[in-house]
């Protein structure tokens, strides 16, 4: 038996749109605008599935949970982060740690920030101390910095005890 260490990389973004919830891990920010996307557009649990999808070489979320179809309409990204992790487990994974940025103008994140990694730390079965989640501005630079939508970049390390 050989300890096997798995990094992954996962980035998503979403634009603002009038008439939607503002979702960001988990957590409804009161906002004036929401993110737009087929599932609660939750940019930050995006990413942090697609990094643990990464590590473990099963694609991306859209694999998993397509956009065209209508199941997963309006869907809980929480939910989805859920199966993603219990994916992991059941071929073996364990969750080392995941370390998160979201990138975005506004709305200010950090009042915030406990409770999406709470959130994330629950649905992925691991302990709180494993989950970072920071925010920063782009100091009015790029499509985050003009208030056109929020983008997130999600790293992790998994580990599995697989024979090789």
């Amino acid at each position: 038996m050989k300890f096997v260490m798995r990094i992954g990389h996962g980035y998503d973004v979403h634009k603002f749109a009038s008439g939607r919830k503002c979702v960001i891990g988990g957590v409804d920010i009161p906002y004036s605008y929401g993110l737009l996307g087929h599932s609660d557009a939750d940019v930050l649990l995006h990413a942090v599935s697609d990094s643990l999808l990464g590590a473990a070489a099963l694609g991306d979320i859209g694999r998993l949970f397509p956009d065209n179809d209508p199941k997963y309409e309006g869907a809980n990204s929480l939910a989805l982060l859920k199966k993603v992790s219990k994916t992991l487990f059941k071929l073996g994974y364990k969750i080392v740690n995941i370390d998160a940025t979201v990138l975005a103008q506004e709305p200010k994140l950090s009042p915030y920030i406990d409770e999406m990694r709470q959130n994330i730390a629950c649905a992925c079965e691991c302990a709180l101390d494993s989950v970072s989640v920071k925010a920063t501005t782009e100091e009015g630079l790029g499509f985050t910095g003009a208030k056109q939508g929020i983008a997130a970049h999600a790293v992790c390390l998994i580990e599995s005890c697989n024979s090789i």
